[in-house]
């Protein structure tokens, strides 16, 4: 907006300091308080006072919204709104929350996506080929192969990645200090496979190793943000003619429901993954229950 918000800003820093979520989150949730604002001036109701908001507003504002947006945006912004209310009200400004009790439209639950065991094994040699094939470097294709490695070998978010310095990873021991989530920490295992590309890319190409160096880097040392390795996916996912739809997170569904193909026990993947409720680490389990319908009804003569 082209005017700043007081309440709002305090309500981004106390996000970002006292509540420690991610600079993805606080930017929705300052979009979600800035849109709503918008509206209400569009439609000559903001009285620059969010206490004067009232539930037939709010009521109008979902209406609106739900005509041209997708449930799980609507579901997000109005999360958002949400918070932004329960804050004000810690902090005094307002007395009610005209947000509490608006029922939203249902969403759909999507099994997440993922590739099979076969199509994570040739997107994992893409960058190698492509080297070989003289499409990218030999930069790009060894730090490529390791970004694929720890995405899929320690089921790491990509912000978790791109924020990983060498101090936090024990190459002994196979295991990173991962910052997840709400500024949780937690304990990765990334494999062997992984921790010798690691070896092998700071070694081949002489990169600092200092402890706040960090682990994912361009060819000048400078740190990968997650535009950038979703970008260079794409091209591997292409090199593989796999479905250019994947995502880094999509390499996380792999991870995670390759894992509990395998026989991995739910709680143990729910602390890899870094969940806070089972109930998200759950929907895994629907994937492979959905995979062995699909199997039954292909291969047995009864089905």
């Amino acid at each position: 907006m082209a005017t700043s918000i007081p309440d709002l800003e305090k309500f981004c820093d106390h996000l970002a300091h006292q509540r420690r979520v991610s600079d993805y989150t606080v930017r929705n949730y300052r979009a979600a308080v800035e849109n709503f604002v918008c509206y209400l001036n569009d439609a000559g109701k903001w009285k620059e006072d969010f206490a004067a908001v009232t539930s037939i507003q709010v009521r109008s504002f979902l209406v609106e919204e739900g005509r041209n947006k997708a449930r799980r945006t609507l579901h997000n912004q109005i999360s958002g709104l949400r918070a932004f209310y329960l804050y004000l009200r810690k902090q005094g400004i307002v007395e009610n929350n005209p947000f509490t009790g608006l029922t939203l439209p249902k969403l759909d639950k999507p099994l997440p996506k993922f590739l099979t065991e076969t199509q994570m094994r040739t997107l994992l040699n893409a960058p190698i080929l492509l080297w070989k094939d003289g499409q990218i470097s030999e930069f790009e294709a060894f730090r490529d192969s390791l970004i694929l490695e720890l995405l899929y070998g320690g089921g790491l978010r990509v912000s978790e990645l791109c924020g990983l310095n060498h101090g936090q990873v024990d190459l002994d021991q196979g295991l990173a200090r991962v910052l997840g989530k709400g500024r949780k920490e937690r304990l990765c295992p990334l494999g062997p496979v992984a921790v010798q590309c690691l070896r092998i890319f700071v070694q081949r190409f002489d990169l600092e190793a200092a402890l706040n160096a960090p682990l994912i880097c361009t060819r000048k040392g400078k740190r990968m943000e997650p535009r950038q390795i979703q970008k260079l996916l794409k091209t591997h996912l292409a090199a593989a003619s796999l479905p250019l739809d994947m995502t880094p997170h999509k390499l996380r569904h792999s991870f995670a429901t390759h894992m509990l193909d395998e026989g991995a026990d739910l709680r143990a993947v729910q602390e890899l993954l870094g969940h806070a409720n089972l109930s998200t680490t759950q929907i895994y389990t629907h994937v492979s229950i959905a995979r062995l319908k699909e199997a039954h009804k292909e291969a047995h003569p009864r089905a």
